[in-house]
């Protein structure tokens, strides 16, 4: 984007200053981007003038265009073209100004864009770390787990009376006597012992 330059005449005509004002600023180096051209002159660019602590469309001073216009072509160019120029100049400081406010909008939006696109892949990164973290800790139950099932005590087996020599064992256990007795006599069979 390239800044408005502005001649002395028309930078006085916008700050409401004499030219005299605007030279004296240029000559002490208050507007560093001041260049000369030409066919122009001097052109000073929107943002200095700003910058030097100049107003734009401020109300106009004893020097202004209009008075330059007048002493060169008379009093009817300046009825006539006076106003023109100085709305002009005015017009044109105020689209620059306005660019200007754009342009800092932009790269404000442009810059919490980015904010936005480090705080996202900072949260990514912490959620891939939590992430792992939880995985090694379920292995970690898993693997306790396991040895606690490894460290317990086997199931208790129902012990069988000693062998005895020459005699073959049955499929007969204590206490199913009575049962056998009680369900052959009529009554129900009982899932528990009597004792």
């Amino acid at each position: 984007m390239t800044r408005p330059m502005l001649n002395q005449r028309e930078a006085a005509a916008a700050c409401g200053v004499s030219r005299t004002t605007i030279r004296r600023r240029r000559e002490a180096g208050d507007l560093p981007g001041a260049v000369q051209d030409p066919a122009r002159g001097w052109l000073i660019p929107v943002p200095d003038l700003l910058a030097a602590g100049f107003r734009l469309n401020a109300p106009a001073g004893p020097d202004t265009a209009a008075a330059d216009s007048s002493a060169e072509h008379g009093g009817s160019y300046r009825q006539e073209h006076g106003d023109v120029q100085g709305d002009v100049a005015g017009l044109r400081a105020e689209l620059e100004r306005m660019r200007h406010e754009h342009a800092l909008a932009v790269a404000e939006a442009e810059h919490g864009r980015r904010l936005a696109e480090v705080e996202a892949g900072h949260l990514r990164e912490q959620l891939s770390v939590r992430a792992e973290q939880l995985a090694a800790q379920a292995a970690h139950i898993a693997d306790l787990q396991q040895t606690v099932r490894a460290l317990m005590p086997a199931p208790e087996r129902p012990e069988l009376g000693p062998a005895v020599p020459g005699q073959a064992q049955s499929g007969h256990q204590p206490g199913s006597e009575r049962r056998e007795q009680e369900v052959a006599g009529g009554e129900q069979s009982r899932w528990w012992r009597r004792t």
